[in-house]
């Protein structure tokens, strides 16, 4: 006897199945949909508060664990929309100055290309002078306690507790010349008028028997510094947070698009912290352009060839202190190394320096006599030998090193003198 077969399924029935299989995976698709439909799109992580950079490991910074080059940097966030406005009128409270809403009637510019005294009586003072003596003095005296690896940037840096109760950032070169042109851009920044935006630092041989490295005689070892070795001690910092650059250096490097210049007609309608920082950012550039610097906002332009979105993450190198001052941190590339890679990295430098057009007086005024008198290398030299107890150490700039300074010197003073001309037809 033949066995009934079960009659095959009909096509309605596998239709059915298919379906009801497909149903999760649908609503699922449509329950994404929904949601990303109603949702802000997520802003980038945004840099945690504290002592961003110097307080953090080099991979928190963007740098390679085993050292090197710091060109490319961890992509930081562009603050939220009015964000910055907003913590700008708070670092006004909390530095004691007035209040965005009572200066805004400051006139920003005077004389069509410099910042008026009004608004730069608003920024923050940073390091003054007296302070930094005062640091300067102790940290030379003091022992150094402990030695902590992480926190300095490469792997070969050392965060020191000093026996004063201070802590300083212990920074090794990889070569001398890096610690020389930290030495030399610290007091150029002297001779221009705008030390207050650098931590104070000074220079340190590394004795292991000596009075100042015997009580981490041990840590030395594992460091595998050399024996007589000139480090530099720079001031530690605490609370400081990340810094995306503001327009025209931001958004409107991108794209393609040439720098614009920052000149008096492109000011009206931003409120006075945006005013104050923009005051900061104008010696900043002009500084990074005399010492050659391309290890700031030079190597973020330099990273838009694969990065359009670069300018507006966090600047390499500046930081901001809790009161809205600008801190103008590890000056290393600067003057002598960076003096040695011209040609690679002036075509970012110069159209940089070109898209400031607005100067505090106080520093064109220096910039216009070091061009007159034809003396910037002979008055670094004279600051860095008064004040530097250990500057024969590393020496000083060569004589084609100095020829550049004075160089690069003039051609600001040229630039300065063109903005001025281009004010007076506008």
């Amino acid at each position: 006897m033949k066995r009934a077969r079960r009659a095959a399924p009909g096509p309605l029935p596998l239709l059915g199945l298919l379906l009801l299989g497909a149903l999760p995976g649908l609503w699922t698709v449509l329950l994404r949909r929904e949601a990303a439909a109603r949702r802000e799109p997520d802003p980038e992580p945004r840099p945690p508060p504290g002592r961003w950079g110097w307080g953090s490991s080099p991979a928190a910074r963007g740098e390679p664990g085993g050292g090197g080059q710091k060109t490319f940097r961890a992509l930081l966030a562009v603050p939220a929309a009015g964000q910055e406005e907003r913590d700008g009128e708070g670092r006004f409270a909390a530095a004691g100055l007035p209040p965005p809403a009572a200066a805004a009637t400051v006139s920003p510019v005077e004389r069509g290309i410099f910042w008026s005294r009004e608004l730069e009586a608003l920024v923050p003072p940073g390091f003054a002078a007296e302070e930094a003596a005062a640091w300067l003095s102790a940290a030379r005296a003091a022992r150094v306690a402990s030695l902590e690896r992480g926190g300095c940037g490469r792997s070969s840096n050392r965060l020191a507790r000093l026996s004063d109760g201070s802590r300083a950032c212990v920074r090794y070169g990889i070569n001398p010349e890096q610690i020389q042109g930290e030495a030399l851009s610290y007091h150029l920044a002297g001779v221009l008028g705008m030390q207050e935006r650098l931590p104070p630092m000074a220079l340190a041989l590394v004795e292991a028997r000596g009075r100042q490295w015997e009580p981490v005689r041990e840590e030395l070892r594992g460091s595998h510094w050399a024996e007589g070795a000139v480090v530099s001690l720079t001031r530690w910092v605490d609370n400081l947070t990340a810094v995306v650059a503001p327009a025209p250096w931001g958004a409107e490097a991108g794209a393609g698009r040439r720098l614009q210049p920052l000149s008096a007609g492109e000011l009206g309608g931003l409120p006075p912290s945006q005013l104050v920082e923009l005051v900061q950012w104008s010696d900043l550039i002009l500084f990074d352009y005399l010492t050659a610097n391309f290890d700031r906002l030079v190597s973020n332009l330099f990273s838009l060839q694969w990065d359009p979105r670069v300018m507006r993450r966090a600047t390499s190198n500046l930081l901001r202190a809790p009161d809205g001052g600008l801190v103008f941190m590890d000056n290393e590339a600067g003057l002598v190394h960076g003096y040695r890679l011209l040609a690679m990295w002036d075509p970012y430098n110069e159209p940089l320096l070109r898209s400031v057009c607005v100067f505090r007086e106080g520093t064109a005024r220096r910039v216009a006599e070091l061009h007159r008198r034809r003396s910037a290398a002979a008055e670094l030299h004279r600051r860095y030998r008064a004040r530097e107890p250990l500057w024969a150490r590393l020496g000083f700039l060569s004589e084609r090193q100095a020829e550049l300074l004075q160089a690069r010197v003039d051609f600001v003073h040229r630039h300065i003198a063109q903005c001025r001309a281009q004010a007076a037809v506008l």
